[in-house]
């Protein structure tokens, strides 16, 4: 990986391409839970990040800001603008 003084050849594009290094520290160091950590279809925003609630008959319930029903699983902040998406664990 790259680090920070290697991006700016980028210019103003080098913030959306990959986090500084302090935010990917910061994001390997965020607390992450795989199993309630899920992603929720929403009609404007297309994804929002929400958080398992319970598991009850078949039917999830999500803290999110919508009542939206289809759930994608969501991985590691560790993984935000990656270059190799080969090593995420889920791809949608």
């Amino acid at each position: 990986m790259s680090t920070d003084s290697e991006m700016a050849i980028f210019g103003e594009a080098a913030p959306y391409l990959r986090k500084s290094e302090k935010e990917r520290i910061e994001a390997q160091n965020k607390p992450f839970d795989a199993k309630t950590s899920v992603f929720v279809v929403h009609a404007k925003e297309s994804y929002v990040k929400s958080t398992i609630q319970s598991k009850e008959s078949g039917k999830v319930t999500v803290k999110t800001e919508g009542g939206e029903d289809q759930i994608f699983s969501m991985n590691p902040p560790k993984y935000d603008k990656i270059e190799d998406m080969a090593m995420m664990t889920h791809l949608h």
